[in-house]
């Protein structure tokens, strides 16, 4: 099966964020979106360690030690950028500031829930971190992820069966497969990837899908 690589997902993903949007990168994939974003574009990348206006990843060999991301990955900073206090940084989380956040995923369901912190497991993380503050706090919440687990699990659930990140708070969802959108009628597939179907994607989810594709090749 032909599907997108996470190169190509977080590209797909940058050219859906306007000018002038504040936007935080959750830690992982999402972090690779910050390469792709359009150089026409005036866009304000936020870490909650307490960064504003952060760049690409910096070239081999020009990483600095004193300038990295909530995920202690090496980052630029744009003219005009600055670093502040964490409490400041959640305070723009928790406030409202923040217009768009893109974070990784175990779960979503069919509501809208996040899971995306503790599979449960004895080796996994001991606390939730930002993730919980960005997705109540973000006025639109993206996930970025891949739309089945190595044992070909598929994270869209009805239901969430690990710990809840927050409740309702996904607005859309960008997959190897497809985007597909959290409505109130349920989730409303947008764009398929590659060679994908509708019949293959219905197969391979087991949640009800509707299909409003917005294009007939979201990949050229």
């Amino acid at each position: 099966m032909n599907t997108l690589t996470h190169q190509q997902l977080a590209e797909r993903i940058a050219r859906d964020i306007p000018e002038g949007a504040y936007v935080n990168l959750g830690i992982g994939m999402p972090t690779q979106i910050a390469n792709y974003l359009p150089a026409d574009r005036e866009i304000f990348l936020h870490s909650e360690n307490g960064i504003l206006g952060m760049g690409p990843a910096p070239a081999p060999g020009e990483e600095d030690p004193e300038l990295i991301n909530a995920g202690k990955q090496p980052v630029t900073l744009l003219a005009g950028g600055c670093y502040f206090h964490h409490g400041d940084s959640f305070t723009m989380m928790r406030g409202g500031h923040l217009d768009i956040c893109v974070l990784g995923a175990y779960q979503v369901s069919a509501r809208g829930d996040l899971a995306n912190w503790s599979t449960g497991a004895p080796s996994s993380i001991p606390a939730v971190g930002g993730a919980m503050d960005l997705a109540i706090g973000a006025k639109q919440v993206f996930v970025m992820t891949e739309h089945l687990t190595k044992k070909g699990e598929c994270k869209i659930v009805e239901q969430c069966s690990y710990p809840l990140t927050g409740m309702a708070c996904i607005d859309r969802i960008y997959t190897d497969m497809a985007v597909m959108d959290i409505t109130p009628e349920g989730v409303v597939v947008r764009e398929l990837f590659g060679d994908v179907t509708a019949d293959y994607l219905q197969s391979v989810t087991p949640v009800a899908l509707s299909f409003a594709l917005l294009t007939d090749d979201a990949t050229a």
